[in-house]
């Protein structure tokens, strides 16, 4: 049997981008914007207070996706706490293409763990990411929001894999997230099932060439970042966002997607004073780091 640990736990989750492009599904890179979660272990009940980004749309009660994944992860190590306090203060932009059902997942995993004494011996990082990937359904903004950094993610044989890859140290990103919100599932209705062959192939070309460019040739980052597969697929649900890339591109700025959209991911250098000042009106931009730690009890 779990015993649970006096007092709360806390845990710090990165935002997250994932495809970068080409890596369609695959690829996940952790940005250096972070939900702050506390969790505590009580008598009876169930008690979740949630503030700042997305917290009008959320519920309150087992529905919760924080506490589905805590209940997931209690389940596995064999215990369901009598009761629980939650408390969120996400800074995740919702339904924006910066994994924050990814971040909720993952949070919720490593709450639960850090609230079992003994919970490592229980519950292995392995066997929590199997699960987060479990409960999102796909691995890569998962992997990224909990082992930090670019990694490299998928299915292979009935288990999910993970892999880290290194980030050249001068790489930074700007996000520019506009107003209003695309849901995965409607972006993801928007994808063919089938593409030519010639166009695969040149995907699984840049895809390579990406993973050499994050890990230690950034000038090739423009043309590492040329996607076939999804984005332009998805600009009926997001014409402006394609405009930017397109536009960003246009002038030599290797510009993506971020995830499903409608976020638009720009890679930078140490001075990006002229890339901020391209954020449309409306728009909100951030100048971020790339987050080398993943997920982190605090």
């Amino acid at each position: 049997m779990a015993t649970f640990v006096d007092g709360p736990a806390r845990v710090s989750v990165p935002a997250t981008s994932a495809n970068l492009g080409p890596g369609f599904d695959a690829f996940g890179l952790a940005l250096s914007l972070r939900d702050e979660l506390e969790a505590e272990v009580l008598t009876e009940g169930l008690v979740v207070d949630v503030a700042g980004a997305g917290a009008d749309g959320v519920p309150r009660d087992e529905t919760h996706l924080v506490v589905r994944a805590m209940r997931a992860a209690f389940e596995l190590m064999g215990e369901q706490p009598p009761g629980l306090r939650l408390s969120c203060r996400n800074v995740i932009p919702h339904a924006r293409g910066l994994g924050s059902s990814s971040a909720a997942i993952v949070a919720g995993v490593v709450l639960a763990r850090g609230l079992v004494a003994g919970g490592q011996l229980l519950a292995s990082d392995e066997a929590l990411f199997d699960l987060a990937a479990d409960l999102e359904g796909h691995p890569d903004n998962v992997a990224a929001a909990f082992y930090g950094g670019f990694v490299i993610s998928g299915r292979e044989a009935d288990r999910w894999f993970a892999v880290r890859a290194g980030v050249d140290p001068r790489i930074t990103a700007v996000v520019f997230v506009p107003p209003d919100g695309v849901e995965t599932t409607v972006a993801r209705g928007l994808l063919p099932d089938l593409v030519p062959h010639a166009e695969a192939a040149a995907n699984s070309g840049r895809a390579a060439l990406l993973v050499a460019a994050i890990t230690g040739q950034p000038e090739h980052l423009l043309a590492a970042t040329r996607d076939w597969l999804h984005q332009d697929q998805r600009e009926p649900a997001m014409p402006k966002t394609l405009e930017l890339v397109r536009s960003l591109r246009a002038d030599g700025v290797p510009a993506v997607v971020s995830g499903a959209g409608p976020t638009v991911l720009a890679f930078g250098s140490a001075d990006t004073t002229d890339l901020l000042a391209r954020c449309p009106r409306g728009w909100t931009p951030h100048e971020l780091s790339i987050d080398v730690e993943g997920a982190r009890l605090t």
